[in-house]
């Protein structure tokens, strides 16, 4: 009973912690190579560098 009593405490800590989780931030990245810009969460490689942000989404 014990580690049923633990195994369900777990579940409901990390339910309530992803419930507190915030979306990642959106940035704006320009292309090395042609200056084209893109929109991304994370960095898209070695060829783009941060043109701006961070933004709350994507529009």
């Amino acid at each position: 009973m014990k580690i049923s009593s633990s195994v369900c405490g777990c579940l409901v800590a990390a339910v309530c912690a992803s419930a507190l989780a915030r979306p990642a931030p959106w940035f704006q990245w320009r292309s090395k190579a042609n200056g084209s810009l893109a929109c991304s969460q994370t960095p898209l490689g070695p060829g783009w560098e941060r043109a701006a942000g961070p933004y709350r989404d994507a529009r």
